[in-house]
């Protein structure tokens, strides 16, 4: 069994290889005068269905951008990127920029649209677990994320909301790369995985594991996951900025104002190892989560939040300004129906 899901996820990495490749083919490939950007994503998710309905029905190529889409695979990956001039554009947790900042960084990370606003993840276990209780974790060995990242952070913040303690009551495996740790577990490692779609609805398929909880639900509203761009970049290139961000506003538009079918239907060639019914079935999994916000102005009050999620997890060295790590100049353009 496990074989085959290691196949499988094989394949999938592959796949997002091919469309990091092919992200700015199509419509853009003849197009004149268009504005060439590279965007590096955290992961390959239909969590994120809002950019992929915008790469798939061309409203990046609408705003005059070609987009070359890069998948890093953890928001450290994709800060790098961003920092070192290999990405325009990232896409990750927003406790990154609050890191390189509090680092004494000059050229900082600015974020300048939100897009989800509840975790992605899901708690999947080993055997079924019909009447599944936090409390069932105590003693356990659970497949998490790196330390400050994220993913981690929100399990631990929901963990101590249960009253359990992530240092003593629970074995977190912290030390398997991001995107690696379904195989892992599909391979007989950990009690308990945590993933993102469409590895958890996989791990289910291949008979490895059953999905008994979602992040996204127990955690609440949070700040999960935001665009983002070095301060000197967003000075010199404000119109890309603002066009990058309507094409984004309008797949959230799209996916606000459409059925999890024809989502589906539309994003089903960025996973091409995934059945459209399991697409669909994620889809529908996110949308009843209320996961994507209606725009994409990230907001102090969901900022403070973060901050207080990084504190709680001793992962915040001091607090960051709001003023100097968001600028929701463009979100607010892009939401008010002045855009192009």
């Amino acid at each position: 069994m496990h074989h085959r899901m290691f196949r499988r996820f094989a394949c999938i990495m592959m796949s997002v290889i091919t469309f990091a490749s092919m992200a700015g083919c199509g419509k853009s490939q003849t197009s004149e005068g268009l504005k060439k950007i590279t965007l590096n994503e955290v992961a390959h998710s239909i969590f994120y269905a809002p950019q992929y309905v915008a790469i798939e029905n061309g409203y990046f190529e609408e705003e005059g951008l070609e987009l070359t889409l890069v998948t890093g695979f953890g928001a450290d990956k994709v800060m790098t990127a961003l920092v070192s001039g290999d990405a325009d554009i990232g896409f990750m947790g927003s406790e990154a920029s609050i890191y390189v900042y509090n680092e004494g960084s000059a050229d900082y990370a600015v974020n300048f649209a939100q897009l989800t606003q509840r975790a992605g993840n899901f708690l999947v276990s080993r055997t079924s677990e019909p009447d599944f209780k936090w409390e069932n974790l105590k003693g356990k060995t659970i497949l998490g994320g790196r330390a400050g990242g994220m993913p981690e952070m929100i399990l631990e913040y929901i963990l101590k909301q249960k009253g359990i303690d992530p240092k003593k009551d629970v074995n977190i495996v912290q030390n398997i790369d991001f995107g690696s740790t379904a195989g892992a577990f599909s391979g007989g490692n950990g009690d308990y995985t945590v993933e993102f779609e469409p590895h958890a609805t996989l791990l289910e398929n291949e008979g490895d594991g059953y999905v008994v909880s979602s992040l996204g639900v127990e955690s609440g509203y949070v700040p999960y996951t935001a665009y983002s761009a070095k301060k000197s970049y967003i000075e010199k290139n404000p119109e890309v900025i603002q066009a990058f961000t309507n094409a984004i506003q309008k797949g959230m538009d799209y996916v606000n104002s459409h059925s999890a079918e024809e989502i589906a239907t539309v994003i089903a060639p960025q996973f091409p190892e995934s059945d459209i019914k399991d697409i669909t079935k994620i889809v529908d999994r996110y949308k009843q989560q209320d996961s994507w916000k209606d725009n994409t102005v990230f907001t102090q009050e969901s900022f403070d939040l973060l901050q207080d999620i990084l504190d709680s997890s001793g992962e915040l060295s001091k607090c960051v300004p709001y003023k100097d790590l968001v600028n929701t100049e463009f979100s607010e353009k892009a939401g008010s129906g002045t855009k192009k």
